[in-house]
């Protein structure tokens, strides 16, 4: 796709093909020194651990052109620890910080053209992704794997900013298992989630919300993102929970929230406090900041903040991490990467 065909403006979040892709390979114990490729297709063995047994992780991340026209990268670092706890508790060959960082440095350079104009909202999104590329029948690690960094133009995932969507909670549903892995990036925990998100959207609801699976009790995370909420007293809750992602984006609103003045607290939230708060929202790369003002869960439905738009404390912090994420504002944190 040429860029000039591209309305910047109009971009939704999809898949969008840009120039080529990096990929690494893991054979013999190191990693190879990777090469850029045009072809989106990848010639996979028939017994790869990743087509069996699910060994695939992946992360994502954005690139911006700020105010300044320099391009940078919203805490790629995060990502690289984040996809390497994944690596390790499945068993993959981790891929160094170092590797990452280089590796989605290149991607980025190799389409800039792609990362969308500053003032449209828009940005470059970044999807690392790593796998057994090896064969293995026994149910036992591959001894080969592919990384690879693709990227793409995107807006945002939810249309209209800071305007409130409705989610369900599906009790004979649970994302992950006690114990399990939650709490990691896997391909499995996405693949859990396709039944009821196709009945969420079919059903009108943006989202699902899950609870903790052994008691129903304690609230999870969304779908597609993490939670929290705000309290009418200035606290931002989000939930402590062996079965979360632990989200960038979450992680960098609490500092924001606390560099504001407000409490943050990180624990077990019941699902008994839900209308209790003043604003509850789903946070994370792809949805930044998106306000839920409607629960829904079997005959109940639980109405949280202002029926229409949004409190100005949960506008606050989407300001704030957008504002320092397109280099509108100095960054005091000194998340944004620089592209050289």
């Amino acid at each position: 796709m040429s860029t000039l065909s591209i309305d910047w403006n109009k971009l939704g979040f999809q898949y969008l093909r840009a120039n080529c892709h990096v990929r690494y390979v893991y054979r013999d114990g190191k990693w190879d020194q990777g090469r850029l490729e045009e072809d989106e297709n990848i010639s996979i063995h028939v017994a790869s651990t990743a087509l069996h047994y699910g060994q695939t992780a992946f992360e994502g991340l954005k690139a911006f052109r700020c105010k300044d026209g320099k391009v940078r990268i919203f805490r790629p670092e995060m990502n690289a620890g984040r996809m390497n706890n994944t690596a390790r508790r499945i068993c993959m060959a981790p891929v160094p910080e170092s590797l990452f960082l280089e590796a989605v440095k290149t991607a980025v350079k190799a389409n800039i053209e792609y990362v969308p104009p500053h003032g449209t909202s828009g940005a470059l999104y970044i999807r690392p992704l790593l796998f057994g590329s090896g064969p293995q029948i026994g149910v036992t690690p591959s001894r080969e794997y592919t990384f690879i960094v693709l990227t793409m133009p995107v807006g945002t995932y939810y249309k209209g900013g800071l305007t409130p969507v409705s989610a369900v909670i599906y009790d004979e549903y649970d994302r992950a298992a006690p114990l399990g892995v939650g709490n990691v990036k896997v391909g499995g925990n996405y693949a859990a989630s396709m039944e009821p998100h196709e009945r969420a959207k079919q059903e009108g609801y943006a989202v699902e919300l899950y609870l903790d699976a052994k008691e129903h009790k304690y609230i999870d995370e969304f779908s597609t993102s993490n939670f929290f909420g705000l309290t009418a007293d200035q606290k931002y809750v989000t939930p402590d929970s062996p079965s979360i992602l632990p989200s960038v984006t979450n992680k960098c609103l609490q500092r924001i929230a606390k560099d504001m003045g407000m409490v943050v607290e990180r624990r077990p939230v019941e699902f008994s406090e839900i209308d209790r708060f003043a604003a509850i929202a789903a946070c994370g790369t792809a949805v930044v900041i998106t306000p839920v003002n409607r629960v829904v869960r079997g005959k109940e439905v639980y109405q949280i903040g202002p029926p229409q738009g949004t409190i100005p404390e949960l506008q606050r912090l989407y300001d704030q991490i957008t504002s320092i994420q397109h280099g509108d504002i100095p960054d005091p944190y000194g998340w944004m990467v620089d592209l050289e």
